[in-house]
């Protein structure tokens, strides 16, 4: 599938919608399969493998919904943006079809563009203000995809 050169700027393009956690493949994380990575990366936020397992039944918008509510592990804030590169990771190296779509993308830079004000993972398309976190992991682990292309 050719793609337009320049900025992948939002997620909601269907041929972009993969890039998204809400996209739904399966990820294997710390032991339990989620449905997305949005719930994988949500059921980390629980202190207990108990609480965890509820995640690897919902869907991406209940887990988002779920992971609002849930009791914050201490160490949080230390923690969420290895955690996310660790299941973002996850997904592309456990579907190879979408690790091909990823190296599709070039080198074109990969922005999650959002409506919901964001600005910690993505950037907010309103004021365009944002670290972008997402899509930085989503060009880290291009780069290593394509590292191991070949072997």
């Amino acid at each position: 599938m050719t793609r337009p050169d320049g900025p992948i700027k939002t997620f909601l393009a269907r041929v972009n919608k993969f890039l998204s956690n809400f996209y739904e493949a399966e990820v294997t994380y710390g032991g339990l399969t989620y449905g997305s990575s949005e719930a994988a990366y949500q059921a980390q936020k629980c202190m207990n493998d108990e609480d965890r397992q509820a995640f690897t039944g919902y869907d991406p918008l209940t887990s988002k919904r779920e992971g609002k509510k849930a009791a914050l592990r201490p160490d949080w804030e230390d923690v969420r943006l290895g955690i996310m590169e660790e299941i973002v990771r996850a997904k592309f190296t456990q579907h190879p079809e979408l690790a091909a779509l990823l190296l599709e993308t070039g080198d074109r830079e990969i922005q999650e563009g959002n409506r919901w004000h964001d600005k910690f993972w993505g950037i907010d398309i309103f004021t365009g203000e944002g670290e972008n976190h997402l899509g930085k992991i989503l060009m880290k682990i291009r780069e290593e995809l394509r590292g191991n292309e070949g072997t």
